[in-house]
């Protein structure tokens, strides 16, 4: 991807010291506000702020007011606090219908439980989506906002994450989710379960 499309205005605003390396947040302004366009972590393959500067070189380095309270909010919360973000800091206009569906759902997961893609697929009305619900959190442009760790396969295992499985795990440790050495989580609520 190059800077062609980009949001006219884009800025970027590096967290330069995380227990997971470095995150980017991209972010423009939305009719005098500033709004989330996208979230980098770091993966355990490369950094966030090299793939920042070699996908959108021409984005400068800046801040304001309002970013700097969502960037130390994202740093607090990879450093365990429990902190949420409220959705509307991310440009979700810019998702297909479907995912922002997906987005608005995995966002409403608290802190402490999970959801599996089968649950979230059957609490979006479609039962038979969960395929598709793990493929537009894969893709999730908001990583930590929308905190798309907190979705787990139906038998327990992690899936995957954008920041990598130990990022994943580290993070649902966090929130009090342990794993086991075969990779499944243990003592989180789940999220979305059918009332009987």
């Amino acid at each position: 991807m190059s800077d062609a499309g980009l949001p006219l205005g884009l800025s970027r605003r590096t967290i330069g010291t995380t227990p997971f390396g470095p995150v980017v947040v991209l972010w423009a302004l939305r009719e005098g506000d500033p709004r989330v366009v996208r979230v980098l972590v770091s993966r355990p393959t490369s950094r966030a702020d090299a793939r920042a500067a070699e996908l959108y070189p021409a984005v400068p380095e800046s801040s304001c007011a309002e970013v700097e309270t969502l960037t130390g909010a994202l740093a607090a919360l990879l450093e365990g606090e429990p902190v949420g973000i409220p959705l509307e800091v991310a440009e979700l206009d810019a998702c297909p219908a479907f995912q922002r569906a997906v987005l608005r759902a995995e966002h409403a997961i608290p802190r402490g439980s999970v959801s599996t893609y089968r649950l979230l697929a059957a609490h979006l009305g479609r039962p038979t989506a969960a395929r598709a619900v793990g493929s537009a959190l894969a893709a999730n442009p908001f990583p930590l906002i929308v905190p798309c760790h907190r979705a787990i396969r139906s038998d327990g295992r992690l899936g995957g994450y954008q920041g990598g499985p130990e990022m994943k795990r580290a993070l649902l440790a966090m929130e009090g989710t342990r794993v086991d050495d075969r990779g499944r989580a243990h003592g989180a609520v789940l999220h979305y379960v059918a009332s009987p």
